[in-house]
Formats: structure tokens, C-alpha cells, sequence
């Protein structure tokens, strides 16, 4: 059974630390507990999305730059 990352806070999913930079993480990527997948953005500051267990990232179930509410799914993980 898939896992998933889920929001910690509403506001704007970011995948990539700026826009010039590749993403924290792909699909099929492996990512270890507490490693950053991405940024929430709430009015000018930027919290880190961390995985809280280790595993592969099966999807992502957001787009770069939507808008998220807390508790949102972001991503699943195998």
C-alpha cells in the first residue's frame, strides 16, 4: 500500500528550491525519511516538505506551483 506525503500547511507546492534549480526529487526517485521533496510558500516564506518515512516516490499528485491546503497529499511513496 502506497504512502503519502502530505502538506503541513496551506499555501504554494514547490518543487524545485528556484526556478532555475532541477526539482528536490522525480517520480522513481528514492527518498530517505526527513529528506526535503519540496517547499511550501505561505506569504513570503518557505517551509520544507519532508518525506516522515523512507521509500520511492510512486507520484507525485500535485503540480509545481499549486496552491495546497494543510493535509493535502502532495506525493505517494512505495
Amino acid at each position: 500500500m502506497a504512502k503519502e506525503i502530505v502538506s503541513p500547511l496551506p499555501g504554494t507546492f514547490y518543487r524545485r528550491p528556484a526556478p532555475d534549480k532541477p526539482p528536490f526529487k522525480a517520480e522513481g526517485d528514492g527518498v530517505a525519511a526527513g529528506e526535503v521533496i519540496g517547499l511550501i510558500e505561505v506569504m513570503k516564506s518557505f517551509h520544507e516538505v519532508k518525506a516522515t518515512e523512507a521509500g520511492t516516490i510512486r507520484s507525485f499528485l500535485v503540480d509545481n506551483e499549486d496552491a495546497v491546503m494543510a493535509g493535502q497529499p502532495l506525493a505517494e511513496l512505495d
